[in-house]
């Protein structure tokens, strides 16, 4: 039986073995926890919903966040027009396990 390797961490992306410094890097940073906030208390879940919010974030760093909270789990997306391509997204349980520490902080 082959013996599975070990995933590097550099290999996920983190720079720590610490589970706060990853955290933070994944959502410590100006916008994720706004794009989180609209999605728990203001159910924004298509792009032009999220460029609505009162912070004005770009469309180049919405994108980016977007993909980023996908790559990691928290969030998800699914097509809902084909003609244009049209994505909304959706909280996935991890992310609203974020819920409580997002009530917490406000």
């Amino acid at each position: 039986m082959k013996k599975k390797k070990p995933i590097n961490i550099k290999d996920r992306g983190e720079r720590s073995k610490c589970p706060m410094t990853n955290t933070l890097d994944l959502i410590g940073d100006k916008w994720t926890l706004l794009v989180i906030r609209d999605m728990i208390f203001f159910g924004r879940k298509q792009f032009r919903d999220f460029l609505d919010s009162p912070e004005g974030i770009s469309t180049n760093i919405l994108t980016e966040r977007l993909k980023r909270l996908e790559k990691h789990g928290i969030i998800e997306k699914h097509s809902y027009q084909d003609n244009p391509v049209r994505y909304e997204y959706s909280l996935t349980q991890i992310g609203q396990d974020l819920e409580p520490v997002l009530l917490e902080i406000n």
